[in-house]
């Protein structure tokens, strides 16, 4: 056991690790969640095709949200990508959550505004990552 002193900023190893544990159980349900979602819309389901009818702006709306959704459910399975994936995947609760209250169904909203605070607590927790990545993308 290490021992504690006044300038030590860290959490004990054992709250460090509970953290580790509720963050990666956060991304693998949320990951997974999203790879079927994503593949649902690109395989054309008669819910997602209805749907994406009813949003108004065509179905090519559906492919690219499919895409997104998949792209970022996968993104959050591997520790490089997981915290860029979830700043995506918030962006897409976004549009989700405005497309539910405009013109779906406002009780939908619910659950896409907790998913995407979930996908924004992991994206929190990876900024590191997202860090990294945008300043390998400014470098170039």
């Amino acid at each position: 056991m290490r021992p504690l002193t006044k300038f030590s900023t860290e959490p004990p190893p054992s709250r460090r690790r509970a953290g580790t544990v509720l963050l990666w159980t956060a991304q693998i349900l949320l990951g997974v969640g999203f790879v079927s979602m994503g593949i649902i819309r690109l395989t054309g389901s008669s819910t997602a095709i209805e749907t994406f009818e009813q949003i108004g702006l065509g179905q090519w709306l559906r492919f690219v949200t499919g895409a997104v959704e998949l792209a970022g459910g996968v993104g959050l399975l591997i520790p490089r990508l997981a915290g860029p994936a979830a700043t995506g995947l918030v962006g897409v609760m976004a549009g989700a959550t405005a497309a539910n209250v405009l013109v779906l169904s406002p009780v939908m909203a619910v659950l896409t505004v907790a998913l995407g605070v979930v996908a924004a607590g992991i994206a929190w927790a990876r900024r590191a990552e997202v860090k990294d990545l945008l300043g390998r993308v400014i470098r170039r």
